[in-house]
């Protein structure tokens, strides 16, 4: 009578919680174990956090002449640091909570499509895929950009099975255009979610609404989307297409395909298969086209192809467990929990991994702590290159009785992200002038060779002029302390026993 009892609990538990919660929890809990890093921060992120710092106008000023195109995502960080202060939780947490919600969408998609099973597995899988894993506790706006295309697809699914009120589709234009002022880059999700109309061989009347919702969220962009091209010297760094880098899409596709194939798709009629495979193939070739024109390809412009792949691996699951059922209809069950406990068991050395600020190119609060542990009363400072000034933008207390002797306009006077510096002449006077002189620059193993004139200039007076008294390394930077030489002679003339 108990066991009956508990069973009849356990269903009716089943039918009050939504299947889209487990998901929705799990990959919170993902996100959660390990966010802060060890307290570390990176390069990428500290753009971030040094940005949100600043006044609304203040960003407004700096959107004028970067990073234009992350604008939306900068003035919403800047709201949360108004709210809830700096932080590396705060920082990270919009990340965690928008890939949740992507997995909670990816579910109840799945589930519509291919049944419980399918959108359950794709839900789960979605916050273990590598890829994601990596966003998952990022503070950039590639999570979110996920979230939203998430919503999207949903919403297109939705009117694919009879939802299409004008509602959803002013919600679907709406939400594009979000992730347009995100990233315009993820317009790609568009020739995907066409690529799936042509599949199931939309109604002209779906095809009319979407055109003009697709349309209406482009326009929208479009400005953002001229204004940085204005801005493009930003991406300068990224590499050439070469062979390589088109593996890791070819394998990615590869999977994806042989998902697709065990779902079974049939023209006409709305699958996993017809919504996760375009979702996954269309943005990861349309990035690679456009960068035969402009080098551009970095996975994370495209994060939210993963979305597709999470509903392909559901789909595998699903055609598995069609098999496994055949013949051992008592391990089905089992089936979903055994999958994902092996693939948690299999990628946990990555996990771990990815949640090590070893995982990051370096880390700016730990060379603010060596900064804070290095520096005397009177000291100056410089940093090689200029942008390595974001740990001082990051963690200005650490540095506070420090002169920047080669600063000419901090980065929110100037607009930009790392400040303007004075000519090389000036760089050098200043220099001369110091006793003691904080470098702030890469570890060797992250480190260029200077280019520009006044970091040549900064190393050629230490060199010639300055001998080394202190020296730390830590996560891909360094802080040396340069005390002058003729300052060290003439203390010891002082000390120096008379003859």
């Amino acid at each position: 009578m108990t066991c009956r009892a508990s069973v009849r609990r356990l269903s009716v538990l089943r039918r009050r919680v939504p299947l889209w919660v487990i998901p929705l929890l799990w990959t919170s809990a993902l996100g959660l174990w390990g966010l802060t890093r060890r307290h570390s921060v990176w390069r990428d992120e500290a753009a971030t956090w040094q940005v949100a710092r600043r006044s609304g106008g203040e960003i407004w000023h700096m959107l004028g002449q970067v990073d234009a195109v992350h604008g939306l995502y900068y003035l919403f960080m800047h709201a949360l640091f108004e709210c809830f202060g700096p932080g590396v939780v705060v920082l990270r947490l919009p990340s965690v909570l928008a890939v949740a919600v992507a997995a909670a969408c990816v579910t109840v998609i799945g589930r519509s499509l291919a049944g419980a099973r399918v959108g359950l597995t794709a839900g789960l899988a979605l916050g273990l895929l590598p890829a994601v894993q990596f966003y998952l506790q990022e503070g950039r706006p590639y999570a979110l950009v996920m979230a939203g295309s998430a919503i999207a697809t949903l919403l297109l699914v939705s009117v694919l099975q009879g939802n299409g009120r004008t509602a959803h589709w002013v919600a679907y234009g709406g939400v594009v255009l979000v992730c347009a002022l995100l990233n315009w880059l993820s317009l790609l999700l568009l020739p995907a979610h066409w690529t799936t109309l042509m599949w199931v061989k939309a109604e002209r009347r779906v095809w009319a609404r979407w055109s003009a919702a697709a349309a209406a969220a482009t326009v929208g962009a479009l400005p953002l989307i001229l204004f940085s091209r204005s801005q493009a010297g930003q991406v300068s760094w990224i590499p050439p297409l070469t062979w390589h880098m088109l593996i890791g899409p070819a394998v990615l596709l590869a999977v994806g395909g042989l998902g697709a194939r065990l779902d079974r798709p049939r023209v006409g009629r709305p699958s996993v298969a017809v919504v996760g495979l375009p979702l996954l193939a269309v943005p990861q070739l349309g990035l690679l086209g456009l960068s035969l024109v402009q080098p551009l390809f970095l996975d994370r412009y495209v994060l939210f192809s993963m979305l597709g792949l999470a509903l392909l691996v559901g789909a595998a699951v699903g055609a598995a467990a069609r098999v496994v059922g055949s013949r051992l209809p008592r391990a089905v069950p089992w089936l979903v929990p055994v999958v994902v406990a092996v693939a948690v068991v299999a990628l946990l050395p990555q996990s771990l991994a990815k949640r090590s600020p070893a995982s990051r190119v370096d880390d700016v609060l730990s060379a603010a702590v060596s900064v804070r542990h290095l520096k005397k009363d009177g000291d100056a400072v410089v940093f090689v290159p200029a942008a390595r000034r974001d740990t001082e933008l990051v963690s200005p207390d650490a540095f506070a009785g420090l002169r920047d002797i080669a600063l000419a306009r901090s980065p929110a006077a100037s607009g930009t992200l790392k400040g303007e510096e004075a000519d090389p002449e000036r760089i050098r006077t200043e220099m001369l002038e110091q006793r003691r002189i904080l470098l702030v620059t890469d570890a060797p193993g992250a480190a260029r060779t200077p280019a520009a004139k006044r970091d040549v200039v900064k190393y050629a007076v230490l060199r010639e002029e300055f001998d080394v008294v202190a020296d730390e390394q830590a996560r891909g930077r360094r802080v040396t302390v340069y005390e002058r030489r003729r300052v060290q002679s003439a203390s010891r003339d002082r000390v120096a026993p008379k003859g």
